[in-house]
């Protein structure tokens, strides 16, 4: 349950208030003071302390516009417990425009970090003393990599009952069962038993309202699921999603231009084609085949493609019916609340 106050870098924030926080980091070649922002809203009433951070990979900013208008809403002047809002922890790459550090490591296979180590080990060290340390749940928003493109998915360690609660709890037709990867956020998290899931939605760079706006209504479950929020007095029909067990990439035979056939989320049986790679004359061209039944999951934006280049995402799982549905379900109401 939540302290009183919480602390977040010596700055004290009492049950009932609201403050923004710049968590001091490191100083810029130029000596600018370079800090990485941070909002807690601490609720009047004790309960789940939740962490919902983007940008961990600075390009991918879907998750920044997905906690601006999170913390808009009215519904959080209500919470229990704590929510901690990081919507730029790769401040580095964000300004730059880019996945990595200035050091071209990756921030999420940085973790646990050290506060003596890289510049990537000591900002993943930072925010997980800082911010994952004193929290009891997380949300790790992502896209996919610059010019790859994500159907709104959750990732998530299902084994472990309260990590599967929340994966279900956010809303998607997908849920993937994710192991760990070594130095990720995610990974870290589990290590100090703090249940973390990771939303994976469109592309890096971009804005998607329909990811957005599936985003907040996601964080918006997880929350009521945490108890964190009450239920809605109209609460709409759950579907049951579609839990995806394996998935493999479908690879180009040879180099040339990609004419896409089928689009993300769209569901594929062994042997239909996803797509046709042809020289830039037309004169010879080849078929992608999906290799098994399944869905897309995500694909690659850009139709000049190499052969070896990664093509298509295919998920698979069982129940095709149930999946039609769960899909139809959610592309048709992408809302959440206007408070």
């Amino acid at each position: 349950m939540a302290a009183d106050p919480f602390i977040i870098g010596g700055v004290e924030v009492p049950r009932g208030q609201r403050k923004t926080i710049d968590l001091p980091f490191i100083a810029l070649s130029l000596q600018t003071p370079m800090t990485m922002p941070v909002q807690v809203i601490h609720g009047r009433r004790p309960g789940p302390r939740l962490f919902v951070n983007a940008a961990i990979h600075g390009d991918e900013i879907n998750g920044v516009e997905i906690i601006r208008r999170l913390l808009n809403l009215g519904v959080m002047k209500k919470i229990r417990g704590v929510l901690v809002a990081v919507p730029v922890v790769n401040v580095f790459g964000f300004v730059s425009l880019s996945r990595y550090l200035p050091d071209r490591r990756d921030l999420n296979r940085s973790f646990p970090g050290s506060a003596r180590g890289s510049l990537a080990g000591r900002l993943a060290n930072l925010f997980l003393g800082e911010i994952v340390s004193q929290c009891t749940h997380g949300i790790d928003l992502h896209t996919g990599a610059i010019h790859r493109d994500n159907y709104p998915q959750v990732r998530a360690n299902l084994d472990h009952d309260e990590t599967a609660r929340m994966a279900y709890a956010f809303g998607t037709p997908l849920v993937i069962n994710s192991g760990f990867r070594e130095g990720s956020l995610r990974e870290a998290a589990s290590r100090l038993d703090v249940p973390v899931i990771v939303y994976e939605a469109s592309e890096a760079l971009r804005f998607d309202e329909f990811a957005i706006r599936a985003g907040v209504r996601g964080v918006l479950g997880v929350m009521r699921a945490l108890g964190m929020l009450a239920e809605q007095k109209k609460r709409r029909r759950p579907v049951e999603p579609m839990l995806v067990r394996s998935s493999t990439w479908v690879r180009a035979s040879q180099s040339g231009i990609l004419r896409r056939a089928v689009a993300l989320g769209k569901l594929v049986k062994q042997g239909d084609r996803l797509g046709v790679i042809a020289d830039p004359f037309g004169g010879h061209e080849v078929e992608v085949m999906s290799p098994a039944e399944g869905i897309v999951i995500g694909g690659t934006n850009l139709p000049l493609v190499h052969e070896g280049d990664a093509l298509y995402h295919i998920g698979r799982f069982e129940g095709t019916q149930v999946a039609a549905k769960a899909m139809d379900a959610f592309e048709n109401d992408p809302v959440y609340e206007e408070e």
